[in-house]
């Protein structure tokens, strides 16, 4: 009789696994009454998974589910990451949602649910557990794209991402059926000594183009983009702000591992693959973003650039670039968050704003809103001394030790060209005309204002605790 596999370095998951059920169940009797007491719940479940996440001894790698789960120091540090950002994510909807009158208790509780699917992902060891995973999240996030069931732009969100989800998953079963057929076995580790030889096999080499595209779809690289503006744009914005956060950071860990732990022995195969989706995602995501007038459709072109630059790390294929890459995700979550309670702030009386026309003379109306935004923007854009600049530096600095030169050239092109969208907000913001002022910004969303941009603004006074974090994670890794 076999022995029973260890569940504790598997607790967060099965707290959020439980809680999820029972929060489920809360707000199915209680009702609209419920609402608060269930996005309370949610918040202290994920609060929850963090301490005990951070509990488990995790200096040792740790595999339980015959080798399905992995707990390393890169799954410890991508999962918090992951759950700061869900957090923030749910911290922040709840006025907007109130507002809107769709505060519904669905939302923190597939909210939690996506995020245990996004701890799955990070912690995958095989090909089957990386599918469970990927796919948990999905269903939640297509749900919670289309929340609004009386929007139209929203209904719409949720139908074009579910499509084009649907099919991006139909290409990544595709891909590990291909590896599964052709290396025998689901487990990474086989897999990498399968993948070990003078030739690699062709179809080994066609089973990895079609997983690196489902990945690439999750974390929204050209050329497989395409559903990321109009699903931004169209899902109600506290979803947008959770989809540009959590998702991402889990996605790209995945890719990561998938690539690094699977793929070792045929590393300038899918160096290729890495270096043309880079620089196609920096190129796009700098100038098909400046022509935009809505904010959040800027902010979904802003996103799948700096989803090329963090692939830049991926590119070197190097510990280096692995760290260069955790680092540029832990400072593109702040950037980002902070981004989006700037857009949530964007209200005057019970009607949100998004044309990026609204934030003129916002530096005489709502002087501190302003200061924070620019402070983001400037990030974004990269310039020094601010946390953007050295996420940059790191995944560049990753290009160049492994000869990618020409790499490190486009990307530094493509920041400048990216420059010049932020710039023109901050422009707009400090010297246009005031228009009309925006409602007061609530309390929560000052809060990750103010945090975000503290983090951003001094993050080069103190940087040690995160590279040595992201060191370690990579060097878990190799």
């Amino acid at each position: 009789m076999n022995a029973l596999p260890d569940f504790l370095p598997a607790l967060p998951e099965i707290i959020l696994a439980a809680g999820a059920m029972l929060l489920l169940l809360a707000g199915a009797f209680s009702g609209a009454r419920g609402q608060g007491a269930v996005s309370l719940g949610s918040v202290a479940l994920l609060v929850a998974a963090l301490v005990a996440l951070h509990s488990a001894d995790a200096g040792a790698r740790v595999e339980t589910f015959a080798g399905a789960f992995v707990l390393d120091r890169f799954a410890v540090l991508m999962k918090s990451l992951a759950i700061v950002g869900s957090l923030t994510a749910i911290v922040m909807s709840g006025t907007y949602m109130k507002a809107a009158r769709a505060d519904r208790f669905e939302f923190p509780v597939l909210v939690v649910l996506a995020t245990l699917g996004m701890m799955m992902m990070i912690s995958a060891g095989d090909l089957i557990a990386l599918y469970l995973g990927l796919e948990l999240q999905s269903l939640s996030l297509y749900v919670v794209a289309a929340i609004r069931r009386d929007s139209l732009r929203s209904t719409e969100a949720g139908l074009k991402y579910f499509v084009l989800g649907a099919l991006s998953s139909g290409m990544l079963l595709y891909g590990a059926s291909l590896i599964y057929g052709f290396t025998g076995s689901v487990s990474f580790a086989r897999i990498a000594a399968a993948a070990t030889g003078p030739e690699p096999a062709l179809g080994l080499l066609f089973g990895l183009a079609f997983i690196s595209a489902g990945l690439a779809f999750k974390i929204s690289a050209v050329p497989f983009h395409m559903w990321t503006p109009d699903v931004y744009e169209g899902a109600p914005t506290p979803v947008t702000a959770f989809f540009a956060a959590a998702p991402k950071v889990a996605a790209m860990a995945l890719f990561v591992r998938v690539l690094v732990q699977a793929f070792p022995a045929i590393t300038a195969e899918w160096q290729q693959i890495i270096v043309f989706i880079s620089i196609a995602s920096m190129l796009l995501g700098a100038f098909a973003a400046i022509g935009q007038r809505n904010i959040k459709r800027l902010l979904a072109y802003s996103s799948i650039g700096h989803m090329g630059f963090a692939l830049v790390g991926l590119a070197a294929g190097t510990e280096t670039g692995v760290a260069g890459v955790i680092v540029y995700l832990a400072i593109y979550l702040a950037m980002t968050l902070g981004s989006f309670a700037c857009v949530l702030a964007m209200r005057r009386g019970d009607a949100m704003v998004e044309d990026i026309g609204d934030l003129a003379g916002l530096a005489r109306t709502r002087p501190m809103m302003a200061a924070g935004l620019a402070v983001l923007m400037f990030s974004l854009a990269g310039i020094p001394p601010l946390a953007g600049f050295f996420a940059k530096f790191y995944v560049f600095l990753a290009a160049i030790e492994a000869e990618l030169y020409w790499l490190a050239v486009i990307g530094v092109l493509a920041s400048v060209v990216g420059a010049f969208y932020y710039l023109r907000i901050v422009k707009i913001m400090y010297f246009d005309e005031p228009v009309e002022a925006f409602a007061p910004i609530p309390r929560e969303l000052a809060a990750v204002l103010t945090v975000t941009g503290v983090v951003v603004l001094f993050y080069f006074v103190y940087p040690a605790p995160l590279v040595s974090a992201a060191e370690a994670a990579a060097r878990s890794l190799f």
